[in-house]
């Protein structure tokens, strides 16, 4: 289990492996004794030592030292046995041959101990490499995380995933409970240990060069037996947690590189956390402004026009028919007022989310009748057509939808010059509606596109053409949202602009409206 299971199963892997290489090496010296021997017939003892000693330099470079001096032993056998004389015996008749047998055993150990060295370099670099790898992925995996309110167990996670680690917790110190962000379980972690280690790292901080790691590392050991590594999180000299690891044996000062990143990422999570706050304060106090101001203009007209009309009718010399326009204007600026009021209520339930869509089946004439219904005044200028017969019915909220197409009516009765064609288009296709709203207006500047549906936004052709708060848009926006839909404007080659918005939705064929059944 984790650290105790991970060293045990490598340690019967090692063993295997070695076990393995040995046999390799026996079978290796058994070949080139036979070829010699039997099929070449090659008895140099100088020749024949020269393979043993490649077979040997071979062994070392791909097993341990004990496995490369064990071929060793059995090579000076063998060449002994079946190449020295007396062949067939283990006596050595010469002097000169225990001298050469000596050497041999020599340079056999020697450069068994070079290749190991050399190899060990070689996987050091290796590893040491996939460290930096690792490290530089961790930073990444860092840096493109934007979620504060997640990200703390995020980098948990992101640290067991590169570095192959069967448990990781990032511990963070509270005002009484410690804060534990884990990847991986079976392990619990004594908040004493934690006290006692972050305690250890806030001390003095020294550098010990041998394992490249500052201080305040601390092993642990949980009650079920498993080694626990706690590593203090930095940021500069201060120390503000503890990494605990278990499972893969890590470089020490990897695991201190890591604590730092872990540090810095912390640390970022908090400035975004802050930035957050105070984009959210800067916004709201930029749509207060917004708001005040554009209430402050619109209300203060229909206001005063509402005024001087109730003012005109209290007149006697007033006519029949003067009485009556003077009480169409006072009626015309109430509207205007609600009309307004309905757009701050709109906008702010789209700002809690309190705007829920409730499909129902529907035909879009109908939609389209509503939102003409709600922007009459406005609308009375100007020839409507309409091109919507042939659709099916569709699976919408009409309320959100017609809301969502009056304003954009509204905008292009506000916009076109008087006694021009406004066109309503709708269509069903790929799952879903699209309406259209074409208008003969001077069209969209091309510095305000990308603004349009900015709350509060009004370009300058805008403020010059009408009044306006700059909702209507946005509200508008925020009710196809509510039903995944979406809303976008461009300018028509002919001249004019064209407002369309589109609902994702099921059809089915149009029904008559009192063939319904329930």
């Amino acid at each position: 289990m984790f650290s105790v299971a991970t060293n045990s199963n490598a340690r019967t892997s090692g063993w295997l492996r070695e076990v393995w290489h040995l046999a390799a090496g026996a079978l290796a010296l058994a070949a080139v004794t036979v070829t010699y021997r039997g099929l070449v017939g090659i008895t140099n003892p100088t020749v024949v030592g020269l393979s043993y000693l490649l077979v040997i330099l071979l062994i070392a470079a791909a097993s341990t030292f004990r496995v490369a001096v064990a071929a060793s032993v059995a090579a000076v056998i063998t060449l002994n046995y079946y190449f020295l004389p007396p062949v067939g015996t283990l006596v050595v008749a010469d002097p000169e041959y225990w001298v050469a047998l000596a050497v041999f055993l020599a340079v056999s150990f020697v450069a068994s101990q070079l290749s190991l060295v050399a190899r060990q370099r070689a996987d050091d670099a290796t590893e040491r490499r996939d460290e930096l790898n690792r490290l530089f992925d961790l930073s990444r995996d860092i840096l493109l995380t934007t979620d504060s309110r997640a990200a703390v167990d995020d980098l948990a996670r992101y640290v067991a995933r590169r570095f192959s680690l069967d448990y990781v917790c990032i511990c963070l110190p509270g005002s009484a409970v410690w804060h534990l962000h884990q990847s991986g379980s079976g392990v619990t972690l004594d908040p004493h240990e934690l006290d006692v280690a972050l305690a250890t790292a806030r001390g003095a901080l020294e550098f010990d060069a041998n394992t490249r790691t500052y201080g305040g590392h601390r092993r642990v050991v949980t009650d079920v037996g498993i080694e626990v590594l706690l590593v203090p999180l930095r940021l500069g000299t201060r120390a503000v947690g503890l990494l605990a690891t278990a499972g893969r044996l890590v470089d020490p000062g990897t695991l201190d590189a890591i604590a730092g990143l872990g540090a810095i990422a912390i640390e970022r999570v908090k400035f975004l956390e802050e930035r957050q706050a105070a984009e959210r304060v800067r916004q709201g106090a930029e749509l207060k402004s917004a708001l005040l101001a554009s209430l402050s203009h619109d209300l203060k007209t229909p206001l005063t026009a509402i005024t001087v009309a109730a003012n005109n009718l209290r007149a006697s010399w007033l006519t029949e028919a003067q009485r009556v326009e003077q009480m169409d204007v006072v009626v015309a600026e109430v509207e205007r007022l609600n009309r307004l009021f309905q757009n701050i209520v709109d906008m702010a339930r789209i700002d809690t989310d309190g705007v829920n869509a409730e499909r129902e089946w529907v035909h879009p004439s109908e939609i389209i009748d509503a939102a003409v219904q709600q922007v009459q005044h406005v609308l009375q200028d100007h020839a409507l057509e309409i091109k919507a017969d042939e659709t099916p019915d569709v699976q919408v909220d009409p309320r959100l939808t017609s809301a969502a197409l009056a304003h954009l009516l509204e905008n292009a009765g506000h916009y076109s010059p008087a006694g021009t064609a406004i066109t309503i288009t709708a269509r069903v296709d790929d799952g879903a509606l699209t309406m259209a709203v074409a208008d003969r207006g001077p069209g969209i500047g091309g510095q305000d596109l990308p603004h349009l549906f900015e709350r509060f936004y009004r370009g300058a052709n805008a403020r010059k053409l009408a009044f306006g708060t700059g909702m209507g848009l946005a509200i508008t926006r925020g009710l196809l949202a509510a039903q995944a839909g979406r809303v976008w404007a461009e300018n028509l080659p002919g001249g004019g602009s064209c407002f369309t918005l589109l609902v994702p939705t099921a059809s089915r064929p149009a029904t008559a409206p009192d063939a319904e059944t329930s």
